[in-house]
């Protein structure tokens, strides 16, 4: 049976930190008053998104509309499966736009490879990401974001959106699964 640790991974206060310096460096690479969609790939990026957008709002930036799609490589379990499903496609038209695709975790690489191909063929005028965690030591395709909360190593992590069989997003901190006998 796997458990959050009892310790966070990374805490509360860390987390609010990164996230409002995130805001500004996106502020400052997509302008000022810049109209920004808000793309969040769901569900684990609902948390983020939301702490974004304020931060984005905070240093000067406008988020100009939300959207969310759901796409998934994980479906029950804790490795994913590399075959990504669009479960639910975004409704607004992005062409022209400044768009910032929003993610949990950046992990193999196959979901923000598969979700910036599909929104680079809309036409969006800029075409940014950012994640709250990145692994590299798992990447299988040759992604990036541009904007990355934290690096860290091949862990199973839950909390701040984060799930492990949907369970233990609403944790306000990030922490490793442990096996409990």
């Amino acid at each position: 049976m796997f458990v959050p640790a009892t310790s966070p991974l990374i805490n509360e206060e860390s987390i609010a930190l990164r996230v409002d310096t995130m805001g500004a460096e996106i502020v400052d690479t997509f302008g000022k008053g810049e109209p920004i969609v808000l793309l969040g790939l769901l569900r684990g990026c609902y948390v983020f998104a939301a702490d974004l957008a304020r931060a984005i709002s905070r240093h000067g930036g406008v988020v100009g509309e939300i959207d969310f799609m759901i796409a998934s490589s994980y479906g029950s379990g804790t490795v994913s499966s590399g075959n990504v499903k669009i479960e639910r496609d975004v409704r607004h038209d992005i062409a022209d736009q400044a768009v910032l695709l929003v993610d949990d975790i950046l992990d193999t690489g196959h979901t923000l490879t598969h979700v910036k191909a599909l929104m680079e063929s809309r036409n969006p005028r800029i075409l940014k990401a950012a994640v709250m965690l990145d692994k590299p030591s798992r990447r299988q395709t040759d992604v990036t974001a541009e904007f990355i909360g934290f690096s860290i190593d091949d862990h199973f992590v839950v909390g701040y959106g984060l799930d492990y069989d949907q369970r233990f997003r609403e944790l306000p901190y990030i922490t490793t699964m442990i096996e409990r006998g």
